[in-house]
């Protein structure tokens, strides 16, 4: 496979610009020397963040399950585990204020023990509920950034050939380029080759996230003021009204509770979209994010709104590519439906929002807020309450393994409501994450029954 076939359907916008030379290169990472170095930017935001949110639910907690099917060697899978601990700095990194700053400590790799839970005395329905029940109250206790380790492995025994290895790890070093690909591809490549006796095969990585975050510091001092110009003219004069899905009789709801709900695309009608998104040259995450803001619009009063995405900001630059950790920076997408009255004329616009937005995406948002005077709403951004992504392709194992996330609640959601789209090969699925004192469960239902008939009615006509 390709390189830039891996990448998500967001990033290869990017990529699209990269090509056209409009992204200009970067100097070179280069290796630090010391134990500590400053946070990036967008692992400040969630520090600073995390902070302010002491007594409120985990909602950087964040949980992947592999499905693990077959035989397996556990000691081994553990090692292999440990090797990627070895290997990554940032998976073995606290995060603590010095001097009044905001740092990030690398410890020396030290072994982490699974924790093992053996489930094969229950009956086979209540398994899977039952895994489900204790990984939860896991995901659910909060981490201390500057005492823990960031990573809580659970491995789970489910039958005599199958198990369960779930992580729970906080977000500031995991996102989905980690969870779906680099995790997964490194953790089956050291099983295989430990289980043969070898030494790992993969070489040593050049850079670490601590080198990134040096880098993007000196990089950002000469070169923040086209982006801040970019912001203030794209979020100039009044916000359009937050509207719908928000209820109005919510306003005062408790910030940051959240839920989870799964929701899947008939195969026919993932069909239908993926064969749209090839008669007309686009990307599936470009249909579906246009497909939510006319759903959205059509329950608001204005002609403008404003969605959220996940832009990979620090995954521009190659050095990073097999990095884990967080690279991700929330952006706003601000769409007009004053002029732009057909599906396929949003379509377009859609792609040069995203393409200018992923363009200029390495000021964080809170500083641009900040920049026009605004200040959070508890539980809201002063943007957008709406996010909207599409998780990057799984990684192809040549093992029995499959990786999935946000089966797990861990009681918070950072946003009223989050949609995750995943392309699996029988069919679209997607969960969502949502506050229920600030989004009525059946307004969910009617979201996505909508857009469901929007997308057939795309397809039909386009």
């Amino acid at each position: 496979m390709r390189e830039q076939d891996k990448l998500s359907d967001a990033k290869r916008v990017l990529f699209d610009r990269y090509l056209q030379g409009k992204i200009v290169s970067k100097s070179n990472i280069q290796r630090r020397s010391r134990t500590t170095a400053p946070l990036s930017f967008v692992q400040e935001q969630l520090y600073i963040r995390e902070q302010e949110l002491q007594g409120k639910p985990a909602i950087y907690n964040e949980c992947i399950r592999m499905r693990v099917r077959g035989s397996i060697d556990s000691n081994v899978l553990e090692r292999s585990f440990n090797e990627i601990l070895r290997r990554h700095e940032v998976w073995r990194t606290s995060f603590e204020t010095k001097a009044g700053q905001p740092v990030q400590v690398i410890h020396p790799a030290s072994p982490i023990e699974f924790t093992k839970i053996d489930l094969r005395g229950l009956n086979e329905t209540d398994r899977e509920a039952e895994a489900l029940r204790l990984v939860s109250k896991c995901a659910r206790l909060p981490f201390q950034l500057g005492n823990d380790c960031l990573l809580r492995p659970i491995l789970v025994r489910t039958s005599e050939q199958e198990h369960c290895l779930f992580l729970v790890a906080h977000q500031i070093v995991l996102d989905g380029r980690s969870a779906y690909q680099i995790y997964p591809y490194e953790l089956a490549s050291h099983y295989k080759t430990f289980l043969r006796g070898q030494k790992s095969s993969l070489p040593e990585l050049p850079i670490q996230c601590a080198d990134f975050a040096w880098w993007q510091r000196d990089w950002w001092t000469d070169h923040n003021s086209a982006q801040f110009d970019y912001w203030r003219h794209q979020l100039a004069g009044p916000l359009p009204d937050p509207g719908w899905p928000i209820g109005e009789r919510n306003t005062g709801a408790q910030p940051f509770i959240g839920r989870i709900r799964p929701f899947a695309f008939t195969t026919q009608l993932s069909n239908e979209i993926r064969d749209l998104t090839k008669r007309l040259n686009t990307t599936l995450f470009l249909v579906l994010l246009t497909a939510v803001a006319v759903v959205i619009h059509r329950h608001m009063t204005g002609s403008a709104l404003i969605v959220g995405t996940l832009s990979p900001s620090g995954r521009k630059r190659s050095e990073v590519t097999n990095l884990l950790g967080y690279f991700l920076n929330p952006v706003p997408l601000r769409f007009d439906f004053h002029d732009h009255r057909t599906f396929r004329e949003l379509l377009s616009r859609s792609r040069h929002i995203v393409s200018e937005a992923m363009s200029n995406d390495d000021v964080p948002i809170e500083h641009v807020a900040q920049s026009l005077g605004y200040t959070n709403r508890p539980g809201l951004t002063p943007f957008f309450n709406v996010v909207v992504s599409l998780q990057p392709p799984a990684e192809e194992l040549d093992l029995p393994w499959s990786i999935t996330s946000m089966d797990v609640e861990s009681g918070g959601s950072p946003w009223p409501l989050y949609l995750a789209f995943i392309d699996r090969p029988q069919g679209i699925i997607g969960r969502m994450q949502w506050n229920p004192g600030l989004v009525e469960i059946s307004t969910l239902e009617h979201l996505i029954n909508e857009l469901e008939e929007t997308l057939r009615l795309v397809c039909s006509e386009l």
